[in-house]
């Protein structure tokens, strides 16, 4: 059975289904970067090569200009941030962005027995690129901004003490229980039956051929499928011999003492209130903001898990993390609401 077959097989299911967020509906229409980046490759303490791209000014580098780590979100090619890249670049910042193991630039010849995981992209890819901010930009404050699983990933990188600021979007692990409840029935179907069916057939999950993602190592899929309430519990029986000092990845966590802000979408399926929330606890030693943001309060019809970092969002959604990166403050007349630790909104909270 080839790909070909597996995507007629499932017309009749996929009919059925409300295609959740996915790179389907994200934009990948061609535009013009204004400053070319310059690719690189770093290798990782257990000796894969990491590769992504970077934007920097060619005059001698002040210590004030500070880097911008891009993390993408699972199985999402860096060159989709390449819109925002440019757009921090133009504001003052350095910017480096940079693909996972086994996803687009740093993917291996095959992906058939490949078997990284989330781990790995913490531990071993942030920590790697972390360590090239810290060379390539010396003296440079280092600020991360964070997709979806990529804001997860920061809390298991060792150095992640270096980090100045944190800004996250849609940020969680995927626990299926904090999937939107409207929604909930509908994704199970789709990531969390179909997507390891699939990848059983062929070894690793083949998304681009199916329009849901890229092309994803079947760690990953093993991570996304049984991501427990605790992200820890996750790794169980041979999984957890190969993770086996599971409360160490969570006292990484508490390293972190970069100020957090982290946003949620109120269409995002995935970055639920609770699934934020979830994530921001385990960043003990961060200062952290939650901020929500509807659509209907930006004049918009949605915005979903990946359409903030589609341009047309530039005047009314990036100057948000902007700021933030800039004074560690939310913006004059900032959209939203904050909300308060255990997921309560604050209506009258000054933003």
């Amino acid at each position: 059975m080839d790909v070909a077959e597996v995507v007629s097989a499932l017309d009749i299911a996929e009919a059925s289904l409300v295609v959740a967020p996915s790179l389907r509906d994200a934009p990948f229409k061609s535009e013009k970067i204004r400053v070319p980046p310059e690719p690189f490759t770093v290798e990782a303490e257990d000796g894969f090569s990491v590769k992504g791209f970077s934007w920097r000014r060619p005059e001698a580098c002040p210590s004030a200009r500070p880097v911008v780590i891009i993390n993408p979100a699972t199985s999402v090619l860096c060159r989709y941030y390449f819109r925002f890249a440019d757009f921090l670049f133009e504001h003052g910042f350095d910017v480096v962005t940079f693909d996972y193991r086994g996803i687009g630039q740093s993917r291996p010849a095959t992906l058939r027995g490949f078997d990284a995981g989330w781990i790995d992209w913490g531990r071993f890819d942030f920590e790697a690129v972390l360590h090239h901010a810290e060379r390539s930009f010396p003296g440079q404050p280092i600020d991360v901004v964070a997709h979806s699983i990529g804001g997860f990933l920061v809390g298991l990188a060792k150095s992640n003490h270096l980090i100045r600021r944190i800004f996250t979007m849609g940020a969680q692990y995927a626990y299926r229980g904090d999937y939107a409840r409207d929604a909930n029935l509908r994704m199970l179907a789709k990531w969390h039956v179909f997507m390891p069916l699939i990848t059983m057939v062929f070894g690793y999950f083949p998304g681009k051929t199916l329009g849901w993602l890229e092309d994803t190592p079947k760690g990953v899929v093993r991570d996304w499928v049984f991501s427990r309430k605790r992200f820890e519990d996750t790794w169980r029986g041979r999984a957890s011999a190969r993770y086996s000092d599971k409360d160490a990845l969570v006292q990484q966590f508490a390293a972190v003492t970069a100020p957090t802000l982290a946003l949620s979408i109120s269409d995002d399926e995935f970055g639920t209130v609770p699934a934020v929330e979830r994530l921001l606890a385990y960043f003990s030693g961060s200062p952290r903001t939650h901020l929500r943001i509807s659509p209907e309060s930006i004049d918009e019809q949605a915005i979903g898990h990946f359409g903030f970092f589609n341009s047309r969002f530039e005047r009314k959604l990036w100057q948000v993390p902007l700021e933030w990166l800039k004074s560690g403050r939310l913006p004059a007349n900032c959209p939203g609401v904050l909300i308060k630790p255990g997921g309560c909104s604050d209506d009258h909270a000054s933003i």
